[in-house]
């Protein structure tokens, strides 16, 4: 027998932030709960079995600090809340709903959207040396950019350093048009993307002059001793187990460097070593090292993408 629940949202934008584009978000609580979402006006009624129902109702309920507020609804949202019912954990579902990474200068709220994402902000804040390791979409660079520019505003550091190793799926930077900064600058633009959220663009090449902001290949890190400064090597699958140790002890006093890759993704020789898979070996019980794992799980894209990552994960374990 059919049940029935309706909720009144509080107005328009909150429906609409709650439904998503094209309905995905009612079309996501349906597969997950069995369950038909509609909006009849700004009345939400769910119908399904009544264990079906009551879920989503749940489901609904517990992502209301969001819609509530018209901030727009994600599937990780959607995915995060129904781990934290089947575990359990609202009471840790509240802080990474409550909790503000950091706010764009337009106003929009960054923060985190799934358990392992609060679990390595937390460690952007707190640890010295964190490595983040997971598929395209999950964060882990755009994240570490954004803690590191707000605390760079905060005048925690005196410096923020961005660095890639110049192995870019089968391209060298020797090929690219230009000086150094316009050779870097194609090469190091989801760096800059996440830059440009929080600090304004016109200011940044005033900061880059005067090295406040460094983004630079690895390459341009040898020798040195990076002290008072956020570091991010992004891309880290593709340094070499010699180029890993050796940014590794660039690290100076009053510094956080945050290494983060996808170990599946390596663009080096076919039988050339990851720096990151043999640092995250030989690293794993020492001391003030953290190290967050994202999955698909994480990602926080298109829900396309999420899709698109599965499919290659499946095709590749079946290879």
């Amino acid at each position: 027998m059919s049940h029935l629940l309706r909720i009144e949202m509080p107005s328009t934008e909150s429906a609409i932030a709650l439904s998503g584009h094209q309905d995905e978000n009612f079309k996501l609580l349906a597969r997950q709960t069995g369950a038909n979402l509609a909006l009849r006006g700004k009345e939400l009624v769910i119908s399904g079995t009544e264990n079906g129902a009551e879920l989503a109702r749940r489901i609904v309920g517990a992502l209301e600090p969001l819609w509530g507020q018209g901030q727009i609804v994600t599937s990780a949202d959607i995915m995060t809340v129904r781990h934290a019912l089947d575990t359990n954990q609202l009471d840790e579902l509240q802080d990474i709903q409550q909790s503000v990474v950091v706010r764009t200068r337009r106003g929009e709220i960054i923060r985190a959207k799934t358990f392992r994402q609060r679990q390595y902000i937390k460690a952007l804040r707190s640890q010295d040396l964190i490595f983040c390791s997971g598929p395209a979409g999950t964060g882990k660079t755009f994240l570490a950019a954004m803690v590191g520019a707000q605390a760079l505003l905060n005048n925690e550091y005196e410096r923020l350093i961005l660095t890639r190793p110049a192995v870019e799926a089968g391209e060298r930077l020797g090929f690219l048009p230009g000086d150094l900064q316009q050779k870097v600058n194609p090469y190091l633009r989801p760096l800059y993307d996440a830059l440009h959220e929080v600090i304004d663009p016109e200011k940044i090449p005033n900061l880059m002059e005067r090295g406040v902001i460094e983004v630079a290949p690895l390459a341009y890190m040898r020798g040195r001793t990076l002290s008072n400064a956020f570091v991010i090597l992004d891309e880290a699958q593709n340094t070499t187990p010699a180029q890993m140790k050796m940014v590794l002890t660039r690290l100076g006093f009053q510094s956080r460097m945050v290494v983060t890759g996808d170990t599946t993704q390596t663009d080096l020789p076919f039988n050339q070593s990851s720096g990151l898979d043999v640092a995250q070996k030989i690293l794993n019980n020492v001391e003030g090292i953290s190290f967050c794992k994202l999955s698909q799980a994480d990602v926080v894209r298109h829900p396309l993408v999420q899709r698109i990552v599965a499919a290659y994960e499946k095709f590749e374990g079946n290879g």
